[in-house]
């Protein structure tokens, strides 16, 4: 009986508390992910415990699983309340409101769990952004894919610094 119970914390420490590193299409011990769309410039950093920590974000609100539920973010001077929708352990959906309205994107995943199309609809109108050419780490996170958006082809690029 005391065997187990003095294994039970490092079983608890495995997992981390917040899943914002799935948020981000990634896995494990996540410190950090640069990444590079249309010369834009991203760095998104998390703690230990998996919590990501974005400027501008904030208000952010989890369930008990540690799943981000919602999160207020100032972009361009706008305020933007992004909700999430999750099923097993992916973000199917992020609904967006703005002052300028409303928007929707929802994920498409393979049989291994990789992204494969993103559907964004903005008040009825859809549009498809489809993702292939995937190249990963030696930790399983994709570190760049190929897209198309708006007739548009280019690739997405990623760099992964993780907890050692």
């Amino acid at each position: 009986m005391m065997l187990a119970l003095l294994a039970l914390p490092f079983a608890i420490q495995a997992q981390t508390k917040f899943h914002d590193v799935e948020a981000n299409e990634a896995t494990g011990p996540v410190k950090c992910i640069k990444s590079s769309v249309m010369g834009h410039d991203r760095v998104t950093n998390f703690t230990k415990d998996g919590k990501m920590e974005q400027e501008g974000m904030k208000d952010v609100v989890y369930d008990a699983d540690g799943y981000m539920q919602s999160a207020k973010m100032e972009a361009q001077g706008m305020e933007i309340t992004i909700k999430y929708t999750w099923e097993n352990g992916k973000v199917m959906s992020q609904s967006m409101e703005t002052s300028m309205g409303a928007m929707k994107n929802s994920n498409v995943y393979d049989e291994k769990g990789v992204l494969i199309k993103q559907v964004m609809d903005f008040g009825g109108q859809e549009m498809e952004t489809p993702f292939s050419d995937y190249k990963f780490d030696d930790k399983g996170n994709w570190i760049s894919r190929k897209t198309s958006m708006m007739g548009q082809d280019m690739e997405q690029t990623r760099t992964i610094e993780y907890y050692e």
